[in-house]
């Protein structure tokens, strides 16, 4: 089982994590960052995350890390 952490300072609010996940686990938060934009957040409530880092990947401010749990 996988999931991300957010580091909420870094985010740009680029969306291209949400973009890139395939189980769509990524949405805009009612929260909004630095550049005045809402901020992602990472739903997975059914363990959905495939572990796949598409979105760590992708993320051009390094603000996503993958976590491993088992």
């Amino acid at each position: 089982m996988s999931y991300i952490k957010l580091d909420k300072n870094k985010c740009k609010s680029c969306y291209l994590c949400m973009d890139v996940c395939p189980k769509g686990l990524i949405k805009k938060s009612d929260e909004i960052g630095k550049t005045g934009e809402f901020i992602v957040k990472f739903e997975d409530k059914e363990n959905q995350c495939l572990g796949c880092s598409q979105c760590a990947i992708m993320c051009p401010e390094i603000a996503i890390t993958e976590v491993y749990k088992e």
